[in-house]
């Protein structure tokens, strides 16, 4: 059974422009939860109540969004009774919740810390002004700067702060002066997320008029080498291709989704995957309801499809080889010789380039000419160039083990 929880907040003051998450648009009034807010929380709640969860108390709960800061404290301890009633919620559990500067202050943080919440993800994205503007993002470095003043004075101590690259107009300076900033707000842990243009955005529609300036891939991935330089020198450990930490702080509940481990998804768009199988909810409220409804009605089956073994493969290669310390054999789904074989020969013939490292027993590193299906314990992406082509690997590797199924 799942030992993790993500709650969809779908709360935001306006979408930004590279956002294809399912949001509500507010504007900037406050959030009460009279009207549709209430109702929105009413029905997550009745969602988890209806889930027939047997297993052990949850490990971690991580509340996303959307812009769940927005959401009055007295919606957030609803639902947060509601998961610790029906799923349970171990008492060493890591509680995250994501905030955005200019939704709290320190009086908000301590209420967030009075329910238990223990993990705060700050979405800052660029220190520059004209960067946010171009965006879309409601915040601006002052409300930055306000959102560390408050996270200092509230004693914050388990807190990520997350950046952008690869932004319109961003310059290498840009970049390196985020960096510098983000280390000086002392954070546990700092997550470096490379912009994707999703489609139907409003950067997609300008990238397909020729109206936005994004930095070419060979600038971005100058980006990414300059962030893991900067930020390992500073002391963080670089555990995931987008996310650093300091020792002890990595994020346990994003784990859960890079070991492919089962997880419950609750509210809005949010996707489960409980008993080998995977199911989104809709991503519009009114969908989520009317699901929630029919989903109720029917005694409360688990939803979805069931996940191939082939699919189960393919998706813990892919998620567990985020992870720079790579994967095990046992860590995959149970694997035949010829699988292994396939995976070992697809790997191997990127030899002659430096993007990826095998480890036998006692975590000894093999030579290329030891790497046998014995012999290999564990294999990974170099870090940082063997991640800069990890895609071109894995569509290899994905390719190797599809033939002939």
């Amino acid at each position: 059974m799942p030992t993790a929880a993500y709650i969809h907040i779908p709360f935001c003051r306006q979408r930004c422009f590279y956002c294809d998450f399912p949001i509500a648009v507010t504007g900037f009034q406050s959030l009460t939860l009279d009207g549709w807010v209430g109702e929105y929380v009413e029905a997550v709640c009745r969602e988890i109540a209806g889930q027939q969860h047997q297993g052990q108390p949850l490990q971690t709960v991580f509340f996303g969004g959307g812009t769940p800061s927005l959401l009055p404290i007295a919606g957030l301890e609803k639902i947060l009774l509601a998961v610790d009633q029906y799923l349970g919620i171990a008492p060493d559990a890591e509680i995250s919740i994501e905030i955005d500067p200019g939704t709290f202050d320190q009086v908000q943080l301590q209420g967030y810390k009075n329910l238990g919440i223990n993990r705060f993800s700050l979405g800052v994205q660029a220190f520059q002004d004209n960067l946010l503007t171009l965006c879309g993002r409601h915040h601006r470095r002052r409300d930055i700067d306000q959102a560390l003043t408050a996270i200092a004075k509230a004693n914050i101590k388990n807190w990520s702060l997350d950046l952008i690259t690869g932004l319109p107009e961003q310059t290498e300076t840009d970049w390196h002066s985020s960096l510098t900033l983000a280390l000086a707000a002392g954070p546990k842990h700092i997550s470096c997320y490379d912009l994707v243009l999703e489609p139907q955005t409003v950067f997609d529609k300008w990238q397909q008029r020729g109206k936005l300036a994004v930095p070419p891939p060979e600038r971005s991935a100058d980006f990414y080498r300059h962030g893991q330089e900067v930020l390992t020198q500073a002391g963080f450990q670089h555990y995931e291709i987008s996310n650093y930490g300091r020792p002890g702080f990595q994020c346990r509940h994003n784990q859960i989704y890079w070991r492919n481990l089962p997880y419950y998804g609750l509210g809005m768009g949010a996707t489960s995957y409980i008993d080998g199988k995977r199911f989104g909810r809709p991503r519009t409220r009114n969908g989520y309801y009317q699901w929630l409804e029919s989903w109720l009605n029917q005694g409360c089956p688990i939803p979805g499809e069931t996940v191939s073994p082939l699919e189960n493969l393919l998706e813990s290669l892919m998620l567990g080889l985020r992870l720079t310390a790579g994967v095990t054999w046992n860590q995959l789904p149970p694997v035949t010789q010829v699988e292994k074989a396939k995976i070992l020969a697809t790997l191997t013939s990127f030899g002659d380039r430096p993007w990826l490292e095998f480890y036998g027993e006692d975590n000894q590193m093999l030579a290329p000419n030891q790497t046998t299906t014995e012999t290999v314990q564990r294999f990974c992406f170099t870090d940082p160039e063997g991640i800069l082509y990890s895609n071109q690997i894995l569509s290899a590797l994905f390719a190797a083990l599809e033939e002939d199924c």
